[in-house]
């Protein structure tokens, strides 16, 4: 029973080629366009970009955060009564 150490070489060598099989594969689909995110997608809408980093979504500003509502509300207050109260 020495052809036991040959069952599992059989399978490894299997497995290589398999993996190296899927490997070509994916680089051809990939050159071709059609890969993951690739722009040649026939029939389907593009998918949407992300955004480049260290530019975020922007996050709204609470009014009492926001300069610039606060100039405008002290201009007002200014206007409506003469002074600041």
């Amino acid at each position: 029973m020495g052809d036991e150490g040959g069952g599992l070489m059989v399978f490894l060598v299997m497995l290589v080629i398999a993996v190296a099989v899927v490997v070509l594969v994916m680089r051809a689909a990939s050159a071709q366009g059609g890969g993951p995110g690739g722009v040649d997608r026939p029939g389907r809408p593009p998918r949407p970009t992300r955004p480049p980093r260290g530019q975020g979504p922007t996050r709204p500003v609470a009014p009492d955060d926001d300069p610039e509502f606060l100039r405008e509300l002290e201009r007002r207050t200014r206007r409506d009564d003469g002074s600041l109260s």
